[in-house]
């Protein structure tokens, strides 16, 4: 299982005591490391299919602090997707009006078939990677619809519905960022804490420190802005348990990495 961080804030904030926090726990997560940096449409991406604390460029990185308004952070397991470049976490991409989307993943889609047909169009091998790639049509398919651009609720409305299809029997937690909204969703126990602040917001794995961190919702689509929530979705009620047939395709998966 791989770990997930992302903090919203209103304004730039330094992030570097979490970070190092989370990046320590590559040790059980070694397949690879990445950061994103983000502002409305701009992106810096660093990443590299290494153990986290093994790697000098992150490092020297988290030497100096690293500030920002919407960071999202990510430490591999591999499951689906072999250890290689292109199979690290950040995603990012822009639809068709050019809004650009990034996003981390931690869980597997055991089965969901819209996403087979982008086996053949990604540059990785990760469902996850697949399921930006989705996402992204979807938008497209409505904006076409509507002949312009959708707004932050439409935008919302089309990932609640996409959510709470995907997650029906599969292992969903996910960070993403359009730009404008952090879309927060988690469907398994005791594995998505949020540390809420004045004008910011902190989302991990597992809690970065001896603060009052909480549970993130579950089965529910979350919306954030500069730190405050600003959409709920449905609550599609799909918690995701592990079952022995998911354990056999894990198996499976991995004897072929």
């Amino acid at each position: 299982m791989c770990e997930i961080f992302a903090m919203t804030s209103r304004k730039k904030r330094d992030v570097n005591e979490y970070l190092k926090e989370f990046f320590s726990h590559s040790t059980q997560h070694p397949h690879g490391w990445g950061l994103a940096n983000l502002y409305k449409n701009e992106v810096e991406i660093e990443k590299e299919p290494i153990q986290a604390t093994k790697s000098h460029y992150l490092k020297n990185r988290l030497s100096v602090p690293y500030k920002g308004r919407n960071i999202l952070a990510h430490i591999r397991y591999a499951t689906i997707g072999n250890v290689e470049y292109q199979n690290c976490h950040p995603y990012t991409l822009k639809d068709r009006t050019g809004r650009r989307w990034t996003m981390i993943h931690n869980g597997t889609i055991f089965q969901y078939d819209p996403l087979n047909e982008y086996v053949k169009l990604q540059h990785g091998d990760t469902d996850s990677e697949r399921i930006l790639l989705y996402i992204r049509d979807r938008i497209n398919q409505e904006s076409r619809k509507k002949g312009q651009p959708l707004d932050a609720e439409e935008r919302f409305f089309v990932l609640d519905q996409i959510i709470s299809e995907m997650s029906k029997e599969n292992k969903l937690n996910l960070l993403l960022f359009d730009g404008e909204l952090l879309y927060v969703h988690t469907n398994y126990q005791s594995s998505l804490y949020q540390l809420a602040q004045e004008g910011r917001i902190y989302f991990s794995t597992t809690p970065l420190s001896g603060e009052h961190w909480q549970p993130v919702p579950m089965t529910t689509l979350l919306a954030f802005q500069e730190g405050e929530m600003v959409f709920r979705g449905t609550d599609h009620g799909n918690e995701y348990f592990s079952r022995e047939d998911d354990l056999k395709f894990l198996y499976h998966i991995f004897s072929n990495l």
